[in-house]
């Protein structure tokens, strides 16, 4: 753990660059363009690459070093940057997509890349903390990249701003280059490699895995998703409530928000890591099912038009609740074999991207008609029933499990076990 909470700061420092950029590009688009249709298509560009990334990354770190593979996104996403900062005035609209691309791409592949390798990294047993601490870190980095983007662009300019990520990203590479962490199991690391025999045979197990486990996997991955929809409901629901909270000063709840927010998340940091030292056990799915729950519930209240103090509140319960389920859902994620994990995280990165790139597409147009409020308790009261049925199933397939023997009257008495399939 002594050198992961280096590449929490480093990861934390790159984070914080994906967040000013995301700002700053956007504003940037449509100044440079004067047209909100170049400033959509620059979204729509960058969220479909993220969501095809997700398939194709969650190959590369099945077999190649994912050490290099997460310097590599950051430097390519660094001297994409400065490309755009050095090019000329008039050749600048054009490279706007290519950046696009570099940077969903990227961003995408680094994170599968971390996700799949903290068991390697910390050891299986640390893993819940150590994801609590990255889950802290992006957070804080979220709320510091998004607070100070309209200061660095205001007062200093988009070039101070694009030359501030790209630094961050080649602080983020140095810290990792740096450091000496094993980022892929022993035996993997020996095997690994394009056209190698393991190779060839990876998706075919990660099939079978899947196929094993599809029912669990498949409906955690499905909540992530739909979780995407509910998330970009209240993100793009926040401005437009907050303008009619307080017309004079909309950005005001906003901040009080993500900031109450940020501390929720840490707060579930804290939590989750004492408890999973007491008892030894990590939260499993139902933990990730209730999580998941209140945490939609707790954005819906957030809109429900109450005061200032219950709907902090409100944010605080949401916050924790999304930081508790994140760790969870990753941890577990992680328990299946490193050379299948990749993939694995490859394919969570294309679903909850693609949840939440169609969720700000379909939130947009909903607002023209309904209220925030609306919208937001429609989005995530989906995600909160998808989570409803998983408990049950979750239930029901306990119960099957755990189905004692039975006697079953025959000639002979003989006892016939009865047995759950899960």
């Amino acid at each position: 753990m002594r050198y992961f909470r280096l590449l929490v700061l480093g990861n934390g420092i790159s984070a914080y660059g994906s967040y000013l950029n995301m700002v700053a590009l956007n504003v940037f688009v449509y100044d440079a363009t004067g047209s909100a249709l170049a400033a959509g298509l620059f979204m729509a560009v960058r969220l479909a690459t993220n969501v095809v990334s997700g398939w194709v990354s969650g190959r590369l770190v099945s077999v190649h070093d994912r050490k290099r593979l997460m310097v590599g996104a950051d430097l390519c996403q660094a001297v994409a940057l400065l490309s755009l900062l050095l090019a000329p005035e008039g050749t600048r609209p054009g490279l706007l997509y290519v950046l696009a691309v570099v940077t969903g791409g990227c961003s995408t592949l680094s994170q599968v890349a971390l996700r799949s390798s903290i068991p390697e990294i910390v050891g299986a047993e640390h893993r819940v903390r150590a994801n609590g601490l990255l889950v802290t870190g992006r957070s804080l980095a979220m709320i510091a990249g998004f607070a100070s983007s309209g200061v660095v662009v205001a007062q200093l300019g988009y070039s101070a701003a694009f030359a501030l990520d790209a630094a961050t990203f080649l602080v983020s590479a140095t810290v990792l280059s740096l450091l000496p962490v094993r980022t892929r199991a022993a035996t993997d690391a020996a095997d690994a490699g394009p056209g190698s025999a393991k190779d060839s045979g990876t998706a075919r197990r990660t099939a079978r895995m899947l196929l094993g486990t599809a029912p669990l996997l498949m409906a955690m991955i499905a909540v992530r998703a739909v979780d995407g929809l509910g998330s970009s409901s209240h993100n793009v629901a926040l401005p437009i409530y907050s303008s009619g909270l307080d017309p004079d000063h909309p950005a005001t709840f906003i901040s009080q928000f993500w900031a109450t927010w940020a501390i929720g998340t840490i707060v579930a940091q804290q939590v989750i890591g004492r408890v999973t030292k007491k008892s030894g056990r990590t939260p499993g799915e139902r933990a990730f099912a209730l999580g998941a729950c209140v945490m939609s519930a707790g954005f819906i209240v957030v809109f429900c038009g109450l005061p200032t103090v219950p709907a902090v509140i409100a944010a605080l319960v949401a916050g924790a609740a999304d930081g508790f389920t994140e760790i969870v859902y990753v941890s577990r994620l992680q328990t299946a074999p490193d050379d299948q994990r990749g993939r694995l995280f490859g394919l969570s990165a294309s679903a909850e991207n693609t949840g939440f790139g169609l969720g700000m597409l379909v939130c947009g147009a909903l607002l023209e008609t309904f209220s925030p409020l609306q919208v937001v308790a429609a989005f995530h009261g989906l995600a909160i029933a998808l989570c409803a049925a998983l408990l049950v199933w979750l239930a029901g397939r306990g119960r099957t499990a755990t189905a004692p023997p039975t006697r079953e009257p025959t000639g002979r008495d003989t006892p016939t076990v009865t047995e759950g399939r899960g």
